[in-house]
């Protein structure tokens, strides 16, 4: 990808998200490089895909249901009811739209970096890695996963994944299908 692309992505991903969010972004993009790096995955599109992942994480509910429907989105029940999971459609969208991100890999981790998806490829599990695990994340277990990211990567995904589980199960809130057939799907593979 071009450098003047990368350039333009990271301006406008600067004016659309809080610089909590940007500092955020920029370890996820280490991590998710990292371990593009050690899993034998392309770097660029690890690189471009961590960095597009929250670009539509600010959004308001309002936009979020706006952008969707001004786009001809479709979102399940679920997603309708916790909208927060419709910042990666969006924000997969909006690569394709306004940065012409081609790569459906790196569309699909962009899209699914929230809920994961029953056989994800290995750029969307580091995708979703790279998010639970980068540096600014502080978490109680988050050292551990660290630990076990850089080990087994299917491991490691299939961990996040019951932490994210119990975590909304705490909350008493909506647990998307996709995360359990995520996790469903890894467990046969394991």
């Amino acid at each position: 990808m071009e450098k003047y692309k990368i350039d333009r992505i990271q301006n406008s991903l600067k004016e659309n998200v809080s610089e909590h969010r940007y500092i955020h972004t920029l370890g996820v993009m280490k991590a998710a490089v990292n371990l593009a790096k050690k899993y034998n995955e392309d770097e660029k599109s690890a690189y471009i895909a961590a960095l597009l992942h929250d670009y539509a994480k600010n959004f308001s509910q309002k936009q979020l249901n706006e952008y969707m429907t001004n786009n001809n989105l479709y979102a399940d029940e679920i997603m309708i009811n916790a909208y927060q999971l419709l910042h990666g459609k969006v924000a997969a969208h909006i690569a394709k739209t306004e940065f012409n991100i081609q790569n459906d890999d790196i569309l699909n981790a962009i899209e699914y970096h929230t809920t994961g998806r029953e056989k994800m490829s290995k750029l969307e599990k580091i995708i979703y890695l790279a998010d639970f695990i980068e540096e600014n994340r502080t978490y109680h277990g988050v050292e551990e996963l660290r630990k076990v990211a850089y080990e087994d990567l299917n491991k490691a995904v299939l961990q996040a994944l019951n932490n994210t589980i119990k975590y909304v199960l705490s909350l008493e809130g909506l647990l998307h299908l996709n995360t359990i057939e995520a996790r469903n799907s890894l467990l046969i593979e394991l």
